[in-house]
């Protein structure tokens, strides 16, 4: 595991329509590690997710977010999508008119900055989508319209594997995924980081996804912090017991 330090966040405070969600939350991320980040619902875990993609709806009032040496707090989304942060969201969009395999393409040359031979990406394109059980005719769907719950959650974890981002933020991947599904997607996660080295962070309240998975570190947060941080055994510990002991103790 690399010492280096590919994200960096800094006693961040967050606004949402000027209501204050998240109070100081500090995360540290290494190339090619695999952070969990679990706590009850509403309690702003997609809210960090969204703000490290840089949402303008959520509003840094105090701290730093840094991405591969460089300070991003401000930048745009347009401009962390180029230096490679990815966030699969919890309730993907449709997006009629444009086909799957067009925006797929698009986003690729738009983080690389280089045109890429159409032939060479469907070359690509295809071997990612079997890698996921996808049936290629999806590819010249328009994205995400009629796809099944499982399909969005496929087209996206298809879309980690073509732009190798360095950080994937990962919010409700499982949600809504029957067993075979979670497989399948965690397989195509599992590539994405065998092929690129790229650090997960992974968003849930659930445990499903994280049975298939490598976990180096787990994040407990309550109310807009992080009030815990242990290794793998700490989601063991959470499906034992649940979130309400860290309720109760952050109540104290």
């Amino acid at each position: 595991m690399s010492e280096k330090e590919l994200l960096n966040v800094k006693d961040l405070v967050v606004d949402v329509e000027e209501k204050e969600i998240l109070h100081g939350v500090n995360l540290t991320i290494r190339p090619g590690e695999t952070h969990v980040l679990m706590g009850p619902n509403g309690t702003g875990k997609s809210t960090l997710g969204y703000t490290l993609l840089g949402n303008p709806r959520y509003t840094v009032k105090q701290g730093e977010i840094w991405f591969d040496g460089k300070n991003i707090t401000a930048e745009p989304v347009n401009e962390r999508a180029k230096a490679g942060i990815f966030l699969s969201f919890q309730n993907p969009l449709e997006v009629p008119g444009v086909t799957l395999s067009s925006f797929i393409r698009n986003a690729v040359e738009q983080k690389t900055g280089k045109r890429i031979r159409l032939w060479e990406f469907k070359k690509q394109l295809e071997a990612a989508m079997e890698l996921l059980d996808m049936d290629k005719s999806y590819a010249e769907r328009d994205l995400n319209v009629g796809f099944s719950g499982g399909e969005k959650k496929k087209a996206e974890i298809l879309q980690l594997l073509m732009l190798k981002p360095k950080l994937a933020i990962l919010d409700e991947t499982d949600s809504g995924l029957d067993v075979d599904a979670v497989r399948t997607v965690s397989a195509g996660i599992r590539e994405y980081q065998k092929n690129s080295e790229g650090s997960l962070l992974v968003i849930t309240h659930s445990t499903k996804i994280l049975e298939s998975l490598p976990v180096d570190y787990t994040h407990v947060m309550v109310e807009g912090k992080i009030i815990k941080t242990g290794g793998a055994g700490l989601v063991d510990e959470i499906n034992e017991s649940g979130f309400a002991g860290y309720e109760a103790e952050e109540h104290r």
